[in-house]
């Protein structure tokens, strides 16, 4: 009987993962051929086009090709799902996740071309908004791309092919017959979109809208990506400084993810989803039930994804750092479970950062931009830039909000004795405090680290014999991006694939 409930429930789960498809699925009476004809029309699409960002294909799909490489997470079991290979770094050209990602980021891009090449720049207050929030979806589409197939901007200096750029005012057939742009070419493109809607952008809306401020933080981001410190030291600053948004409280940090954006103080954009909306992210990560108390796999979630026993180890290296909050330990009469599917067994350490959002079992409004990460954009900004005391002093200010003091704090007397570099204490928080948001990878690949595994799971599966648990993969392995989908190859002559 405990069996046949466990399946229920997550059949139940799955249920509403595909629900969500329909309730908010972008149909509206203005079809692709369609041409705009009023500001009504202009709004029908930009919500449209926002519900794009709800579906798996971009959510979920997105979240598995930014996280699940990274040394944060550890796989217990091998899944017939493509993430398997996604998280050993086998990937193939016809990855299911990949394919599905790139098509679903260009259904965005066409979309707010559709709303960008309509609007003048002397069109109302009203229009030039929403022409912004255009232009700013535009700009984190390709700029989420560039990412995932084109190689890091230091590699280069950004001469390595990215992706195609889709600019408004293109024929119909251009996505099939547009070449690949450098990524420094990508990354020009995404900065002047930004800038241009932060200009137009003039209303404070909510923050599962893009805004003005929404727009300099991806200007910081990707100012930071691109290795210009000084105009992503500008920009986080200028959101910083804002005074919209203000970190949660150490108290009220633990139900962070918990919360629905509009009533967080510190994220500055996420993709809504609403209680019935579930992401899917969490399935893999968690079994709990709705006070949050783990259960076993596939009763809430499949839970075959665990933070890495690194992360695990790194973080109790100060037991009263609060951030241990979004890690629940499986644990069974007294014991810690393990993940018996290979040997060594892999720890069973769910992560709590998708769940419980008005305590809805799988229910989560992923993080897109928050103010944590703009203080420590600055943090590295400042680090590469010779600012130590200023690197030191906003890394001290997240560390104090996760409850740490006293040693605990970062002097550089103490990070001289550890032998740590002002960038490596910098780069240890962003390991901290942003985990299994999608960081970690870029992060280390940009500053030219490698990525290293040294824990159970299925990236031993890699290694003779299989108990070997090591991986590294270095930022020049051709592997740390992914290959152009094999169908937009196929179908567009013009692309060349990643080696």
């Amino acid at each position: 009987m405990k069996f046949i409930k466990s399946k229920l429930l997550l059949a139940l789960g799955l249920v509403s993962m595909l629900s969500c498809e329909q309730y908010f699925d972008p149909t509206t009476s203005i079809d692709e051929t369609t041409a705009l004809a009023n500001e009504s029309d202009v709004q029908t699409v930009t919500i449209g086009t926002y519900a794009f960002l709800n579906k798996a294909n971009y959510t979920y799909s997105g979240h598995i090709m930014m996280e699940y490489p990274s040394d944060e997470i550890a796989q217990g079991q091998i899944s017939s799902n493509d993430f398997t290979r996604i998280y050993r770094y086998t990937h193939i050209n016809t990855s299911s996740h990949a394919t599905a990602y790139w098509s679903q980021c260009y259904k965005v891009i066409a979309a707010t071309n559709k709303v960008i090449g309509f609007v003048s720049n002397d069109a109302s207050a009203e229009l030039r908004q929403l022409k912004g929030e255009n232009m700013y979806l535009r700009a984190m589409a390709h700029f989420n791309m560039v990412r995932m197939f084109g190689r890091p901007y230091p590699q280069e200096n950004g001469n390595n092919p990215g992706v195609p750029i889709l600019r408004d005012g293109l024929d119909d057939n251009a996505a099939t017959t547009l070449p690949r742009s450098t990524v420094k070419e990508v990354y020009d493109f995404v900065i002047a979109d930004l800038l241009q809607a932060a200009e137009l952008m003039t209303v404070k809306k909510t923050n599962i809208y893009a805004s003005k401020e929404v727009a300099y933080a991806l200007l910081a981001k990707v100012y930071l990506f691109k290795g210009d410190n000084a105009n992503a030291l500008k920009y986080a600053n200028m959101v910083i400084e804002s005074g919209r948004y203000t970190l949660l409280s150490s108290s009220n940090f633990p139900n962070y993810f918990r919360l629905v954006p509009e009533n967080n103080t510190e994220t500055i954009f996420a993709v809504r989803h609403t209680s019935v909306q579930i992401a899917g992210i969490s399935t893999m990560y968690i079994s709990s039930d709705r006070s949050g108390a783990p259960l076993a796999q596939g009763v809430s979630g499949w839970a075959e994804l665990y933070a890495s026993q690194k992360y695990v180890d790194f973080l109790a290296q100060h037991p009263e750092d609060i951030r241990k909050s979004f890690i629940t330990p499986y644990v069974l009469n007294g014991e810690l479970q393990t993940n018996k599917k290979l040997t060594p067994a892999t720890p069973m350490y769910y992560i709590n950062k998708y769940t419980l959002q008005d305590n809805v079992i799988n229910a989560s409004s992923p993080v897109y931009l928050r103010l944590a990460d703009m203080y420590l954009i600055r943090a590295e900004a400042n680090a590469k830039l010779g600012n130590t005391a200023d690197a030191l002093a906003d890394v001290n200010l997240i560390r104090t909000r996760a409850g740490l003091s006293g040693t605990a704090l970062y002097t550089t007397a103490n990070m001289a004795a550890a032998g740590k570099t002002i960038l490596d204490v910098v780069l240890e928080e962003r390991f901290l405090e942003l985990a299994f948001e999608g960081h970690r990878i870029y992060d280390l690949f940009r500053n030219g680290r490698p990525m290293v595994r040294n824990y159970p799971g299925t990236h031993s599966q890699n290694n003779t014999p299989t108990t070997d648990v090591r991986q590294t993969v270095l930022p020049t392995d051709p592997r740390v991006v992914f290959f152009i989908p094999q169908t937009e190859v196929d179908q567009n002559k013009n692309l060349t694939q990643n080696p």
